[in-house]
């Protein structure tokens, strides 16, 4: 009999097929003493297995390439993390065996960063993954992951760590279900850039039973569970019109009556580069360099790296526009050599900005760097700093743009209440804004984006985060300035004909979502948006705000 649950939809698109688990095992190693003559040899299993493990997570991360690289490369710093390690050498030196030690000592680091307020959530998912990994090597024993089949089927899992999604083969993996997870957790961000329909924040979703046919739909966020013939031809129709629908949508994006909204990419390195010219992105909004920052956390790269890299994304976009956004480091993005270790709530403290003014010549460095890498070139470049509070940080970032001889506009990211409330007071020192909607839900709800229990709080159709987003494309209006959007609430189609209607100037996204939002923007007129716009507006909740701008466009 046919059922339907409902979760967060975060990847478009539709799967129907056979449920799979993703594998699980209890990975805790018994507790028992070594003799004190074996600690040292004990000491250099422990650092085979983490050095082996680094080395295996950095080897998919190449394979993978793109955002996935980064966040790999990132978990590869956190296996070798000097003070774990210490802890674990301390640990085996008074009789842990090597997995023992491990486990415990990757224990009182999570149970750490719980204390902290759990704002690292997504960082202790991956610390799990890991610690697993780790435990594994060190047992003998196969790390649970993806399981093995011949045919297509539906992942089900608790959560995926992004060594398992980054590898994902989407001809065998048709879509994914979670029952943790948020619409801007790794898995989620990951899922968009294959193009892999996904649900997260489902609960239940492990006690779907194995083999089960369910068909998922990615934008609605709707299973249905044995559905019935009729549900799988109205979903398989549907998804064949969009597929129609998206193959005959090109250019540039617009509303149907001309109005212009340039489609721009997100992009976590040269990886994503590729990915994002096929889909006739128009741009970057979005050029994250921390990739750059990731291969050794002890010291910032070398200019010549950073030339290296920038120049090779900037000439992808001839005529184009490319968006930087200086290193945003601090939270869950420590660097060693940049990030306090002892801060009690990152969120809250030294992270994007305020760590690069502490560090002037990080920032000097990545600002000339990206002035050398620009010139020649016939590209548009900007640039912009991520977490700005106020106009005093504003104007710290335009002088500092100024002193490193850079010849690009100056922009600031809104990610925080109080930029989006004073934002025509920062635009007196910056030419532009763009708009994190992820990290700004997460400060305006006081709700960590990668916990799954407040992901309606995360959830980008709440009514005020789209005033915020409304207060700041006014204040861009009465100064003459742009104001888009970089952050996921761009890849939702729906959504992006809002935003439109509320005065956003370009939308940046993943790759795989700019045919959906330029084929939806170009069956709508700009006052059909700026009316969807308002209908959002005068909801009380998400849901309600959704399904009000979805009436208006659809005419009912």
């Amino acid at each position: 009999m046919e059922t339907t649950l409902r979760g967060v939809g975060v990847s478009h698109g539709v799967a129907i097929g056979e449920v799979r688990h993703m594998g699980t095992a209890v990975l805790e190693p018994p507790a028992k003493q070594i003799p004190a003559d074996e600690a040292e040899r004990e000491q250099g299993r422990a650092r085979q297995a983490v050095e082996a493990v680094a080395a295996d997570l950095i080897a998919r991360g190449n394979l993978a390439g793109g955002e996935a690289q980064a966040v790999l490369e990132a978990q590869a710093l956190m296996a070798q993390d000097p003070e774990l390690m210490a802890d674990v050498d301390r640990r085996i030196a008074v009789g842990s065996t090597a997995e023992r030690a491990v486990y415990d000592a990757f224990a009182a680091y999570r149970a750490l960063l719980a204390g902290a307020g759990e704002y690292l959530a997504g960082r202790v998912a991956d610390l799990d993954d890991v610690r697993n990994r780790i435990v594994a090597r060190l047992l003998g024993v196969p790390m649970p992951g993806v399981p093995d089949s011949d045919e297509p089927y539906v992942l089900i899992a608790r959560d995926l760590a992004p060594a398992d999604t980054a590898l994902l083969d989407p001809t065998l993996v048709l879509g994914f279900v979670t029952e943790e997870g948020g619409p801007t957790s790794h898995s989620a961000i990951l899922a968009r850039a294959l193009g892999v329909p996904a649900v997260v924040a489902l609960p239940g979703a492990g006690e779907l039973v194995e083999g089960t046919v369910i068909a998922v739909d990615g934008s609605t966020g709707e299973i249905f569970v044995e559905p019935s013939a009729e549900k799988r031809a109205e979903m398989e129709r549907a998804a064949a019109e969009r597929k129609a629908a998206l193959a005959a949508s090109s250019g540039p994006g617009a509303t149907s009556d001309g109005h212009k909204v340039p489609l721009l990419a997100n992009v976590g390195g040269p990886g994503d580069v590729a990915a994002a010219v096929a889909a006739g992105a128009e741009g970057v909004g979005l050029f994250r360099t921390e990739f750059l920052f990731l291969d050794d956390s002890k010291k910032a790269p070398s200019a010549e790296k950073q030339v290296e890299a920038y120049r090779t994304v900037l000439a992808a976009f001839p005529e184009g526009r490319v968006v930087v956004r200086v290193l945003d480091a601090g939270a869950d993005k420590p660097l060693e050599f940049l990030t306090p270790a002892d801060e009690p709530n990152p969120a809250l403290g030294v992270r994007g900005l305020r760590t690069l003014l502490d560090h002037p010549d990080v920032l000097r460095t990545q600002l000339s760097a990206l002035a050398t890498a620009a010139e020649g070139l016939p590209v548009y470049l900007e640039v912009m700093a991520p977490m700005v509070a106020d106009r005093t940080d504003a104007k710290a970032f335009a002088d500092a743009c100024r002193e490193a001889g850079l010849r690009a506009k100056f922009g600031a990211m809104v990610e925080i209440p109080s930029a989006a409330l004073r934002a025509r007071s920062i635009l007196q020192e910056v030419e532009f804004l763009s708009l994190g909607t992820n990290d700004l839900a997460q400060y305006t709800f006081a709700a960590d984006r990668q916990v799954g229990a407040v992901s309606r709080l995360q959830d980008p159709w709440q009514p005020a985060l789209l005033d915020l987003v409304a207060l700041s494309t006014e204040a861009a209006k009465a100064e003459g300035k742009s104001c888009g959007v970089c952050g996921e609430a761009a890849s939702d189609p729906l959504l992006a004909c809002v935003l439109t209607g509320l005065g956003v100037t370009s939308l940046s996204m993943g790759a795989a979502s700019i045919p959906y939002v330029r084929a939806t923007l170009s069956k709508h007129t700009l006052a059909q948006c700026e009316r969807a716009a308002a209908a959002a507006r005068a909801a009380d909740t998400a849901e309600d705000a959704r399904a009000a701008a979805q009436a208006v466009l659809s005419g009912e």
